[in-house]
């Protein structure tokens, strides 16, 4: 691949844009919103001047709900050789261009699985992708040079490919993205009018849980507008879970001791198949999940505090697998848990009280 366009400059396109341009791919950018595309382009991304002639490969960035249309309008130009987009959303654009009549042999439609709360070209960047499963939805029709293009397009980003029917990856989105980030949202929502005494008291487990709940609404309803009946399906699910968890609860409050055992046991379920649910989130680089040692250090809110303790790590031989910051309430202080192999915490542990850290037991 030597040309590219990006049609779409928000924080998906920009970030290819990025990493493409980094490996030497002349990149043109182009945006219903052409300030956007000169932003791209001064960060690096490329050129928001037009190409003057069709270009390798055309990659579409828009909301879910305009996917069809852009490529519709690309494809009828003749921009490119060949043609992808990267929505979050995939069974439904395929539908809307097979509708239209137009030849799909030069477009294959896929999702790269990363991004962040922030939108828009400001918040992009090279590595985005880097490590991230980047699905891929071929179908009989699709021309092999489109396919390696967007296998190229994959490796200039450093994703890793995953090859899935397009109606099998929008219920598996529904399932570990679009429907967890709602149920963020609905815990969030709890927030809104809560007195300012509980809210002072949130804690890590608080932050985790409501993270993805400052995420762009209007992104979110192009996505979920695209993908409905999965995820209504999913939340049904969850209704049901509620509903039961809510049972069970009011059984504990009950004078009833066998009432009570119920409830305990209702609520023992969820947190059981809760359990074995995560255990099935993938790990570290996508492998099998793996335990770690908590080795938790107290600082000072300081800069070059982080800088030292991954020195003093470094010293030690110890490699940090993971890391959190927890912020203490009111304090200039908090709490970083760093994350090792349990064979390396009573090492790390030595090497930083030695250094004189304060360490939390």
């Amino acid at each position: 691949m030597r040309t590219a366009l990006v049609i779409g400059t928000g924080l998906i396109g920009t970030s290819a844009a990025l990493a493409l341009a980094q490996r030497g791919v002349v990149v043109h950018l182009a945006d219903h919103d052409p300030e956007q595309a000169r932003t791209a382009a001064a960060l690096g991304a490329g050129t928001d001047e037009e190409p003057e002639g069709p270009v390798d490969l055309a990659i579409v960035a828009a909301p879910p709900a305009h996917v069809a249309g852009v490529l519709a309008d690309a494809i009828q130009r003749g921009v490119a050789r060949g043609y992808l987009d990267v929505a979050s959303v995939k069974g439904g654009p395929r539908r809307e261009l097979e509708a239209l009549g137009l030849d799909l042999t030069p477009y294959i439609g896929t999702h790269p699985m990363s991004g962040r709360e922030k939108s828009g070209p400001l918040a992009a960047t090279g590595d985005l992708f880097e490590g991230r499963p980047w699905v891929l939805t071929p179908t009989r029709d699709t021309d092999t040079e489109v396919l390696n293009l967007a296998l190229e397009l994959v490796s200039h980003c450093r994703a890793v490919p995953v090859v899935m029917d397009a109606d099998a990856h929008d219920r598996a989105v529904a399932l570990v993205s679009h429907m967890p980030h709602l149920v963020s949202s609905m815990v969030a929502a709890r927030l809104e009018n809560a007195e300012e005494a509980a809210v002072r008291l949130c804690g890590q487990g608080i932050r985790d849980v409501t993270r993805i709940a400052a995420s762009d609404p209007r992104m979110w309803i192009d996505i979920l507008s695209a993908n409905p009946g999965p995820v209504a399906d999913l939340l049904a699910d969850v209704s049901a879970d509620l509903d039961e968890t809510v049972q069970a609860l009011r059984a504990l409050q009950s004078s009833d001791e066998d009432k009570r055992r119920e409830g305990a046991a209702g609520i023992e379920d969820v947190l059981r198949r809760g359990n074995a649910g995560q255990v099935r989130v993938p790990g570290k680089h996508g492998s099998a999940p793996r335990v770690y040692e908590t080795v938790a250090v107290l600082i000072d809110d300081q800069p070059g505090q982080l800088a030292r303790i991954f020195a003093d790590a470094g010293r030690a031989g110890v490699n940090i697998e993971d890391v959190r910051i927890e912020h203490a309430t009111g304090q200039q202080a908090g709490l970083v848990q760093l994350m090792v192999e349990p064979k390396a915490a009573p090492v790390l542990t030595a090497a930083l009280r030695e250094r004189g850290w304060s360490l939390r037991q």
